[in-house]
């Protein structure tokens, strides 16, 4: 964005639609923004925006080389960014979304051009205000913790707002629970899932739902 100014909060329990315009603004401004997702709350902002990505890594201290996870409102969506593997895979990915289970799976071409990377993890989330503003903007959206490398995420939004949130364009957050937890992270660019981070959800409950997708282990 062009101009810093004092970071807005919004209630999304209260105030919803501002919230999705808010996040649609900054997220197409460059700029990047603190929300609540399934799993824990994430710094968001635009995948395709260099300086944003560039941001986004500095404010979290973390290494340039390590990926960040990519939110998407469909499979619709997703299909324009990676190659599955099989047609089976879709039936499988369908069987987990949405839900706090994040893959990573191959980009196709152009993705892979832009990023400069050959897979990415990507997450349907369960949660019907994320999948709201993932529909709205119609692209994947950057989910990282909210912590500085090597710090535990922070789930509290007060705590949020007095360490994070002047450092961002946008606070959306929620004073529900909000679940402690981060996403299962598995790995779909072979032919089998693999499991890299086990999370809210037990891999074994991943691997029953690879069976009946018409799989077999």
């Amino acid at each position: 964005m062009s101009e810093r100014t004092t970071s807005k909060a919004i209630n999304i329990d209260e105030n919803p639609a501002e919230g999705i315009e808010q996040a649609v603004r900054v997220f197409y401004e460059g700029g990047i923004f603190i929300y609540p997702t399934d799993t824990i709350y994430g710094i968001g902002g635009n995948p395709f925006n260099n300086d944003t990505m560039e941001r986004i890594t500095q404010l979290k201290r973390r290494d340039e080389k390590k990926h960040y996870i990519m939110l998407v409102g469909s499979i619709s969506t997703l299909l324009r960014y990676v190659d599955l593997k099989t047609e089976l895979h879709m039936d499988f990915l369908n069987s987990l979304w949405p839900n706090p289970i994040s893959v990573i799976l191959r980009l196709n071409k152009n993705t892979r051009n832009l990023w400069g990377q050959e897979d990415a993890a990507f997450r349907i989330p369960n949660h019907n205000f994320c999948r709201k503003l993932l529909n709205t903007l119609n692209t994947p959206l950057i989910s990282t913790s909210v912590n500085r490398s090597g710090e535990p995420p922070l789930n509290d939004y007060s705590q949020i707002m007095g360490g994070f949130s002047e450092q961002t364009d946008l606070f959306l957050f929620s004073t529900g629970i909000q679940l402690n937890q981060g996403s299962t992270l598995i790995r779909l660019t072979g032919t089998h899932p693999e499991l890299i981070r086990e999370g809210k959800v037990p891999f074994g409950d991943i691997l029953s739902k690879f069976e009946l997708a018409g799989y077999q282990i």
